[in-house]
């Protein structure tokens, strides 16, 4: 067993020889951390988090949809939203893996672009409604199945109206998920990274 602050026989003051202190060990257990829950962290004054336990929807509880000052990037779907899959990146572009988080919806709900900018394309791919949204910086976002409401070329700003969310996205829990990607030219980035404060950074292969 490890004797946390023991130093050659010395016990410091406040320390029990064999008893591990929580926030001690690194990887073990932090203070305010429920073993098995994950909690997706939000920085202060962005969005706030809920926990979850491991293997369930992660629900997030922001501030009332579509308030955040112009310019900045928000859920595609209205708070609470729940992330039933999380952006899992490909060893190397070629290979399998989840390029977009998935987010928990009902049939018919709106979708609404997460940032300014045009949109790139309405229309089908391999027998799926597609919204995808550039961005300054180079950055695309795609939402689908969405039925879009409007046409490609339109100027969009965040939280503008792109289409209603059809059900059956494949290996959604329920009757409606919204995939909600992110690409920076080529690369797939996480879309939830959006959400935080800072820019974008692109992830390693």
């Amino acid at each position: 067993m490890v004797h946390l602050g023991v130093v050659r026989g010395v016990v410091r003051p406040g320390v029990i020889p064999g008893v591990i202190r929580l926030g001690v060990v690194p990887g073990v257990v932090r203070l305010g951390v429920v073993p098995g829950v994950v909690r997706l962290g939000a920085p202060a004054g962005s969005v706030g988090a809920r926990v979850a336990p491991l293997g369930g929807p992660v629900v997030f509880r922001g501030p009332p949809a579509f308030e955040r000052a112009p310019g900045t990037f928000r859920w595609p779907l209205a708070p609470p939203v729940a992330v039933t899959r999380r952006f899992e990146p490909p060893p190397d572009p070629y290979k399998a893996g989840h390029r977009g988080a998935d987010l928990l919806g009902t049939p018919g709900t709106m979708v609404r672009s997460a940032g300014p900018g045009v949109v790139a394309f309405a229309g089908m791919v391999a027998g799926r409604p597609v919204v995808s949204v550039s961005h300054p910086g180079g950055l695309r976002t795609t939402y689908e199945p969405v039925d879009a409401v409007i046409p490609a070329g339109t100027v969009v700003s965040a939280g503008t109206p792109l289409g209603t969310l059809r059900a059956g996205h494949a290996g959604c829990p329920e009757s409606a998920c919204l995939h909600w990607g992110l690409r920076a030219g080529d690369v797939y980035l996480d879309p939830l990274t959006l959400l935080r404060r800072g820019q974008v950074r692109l992830l390693p292969w």
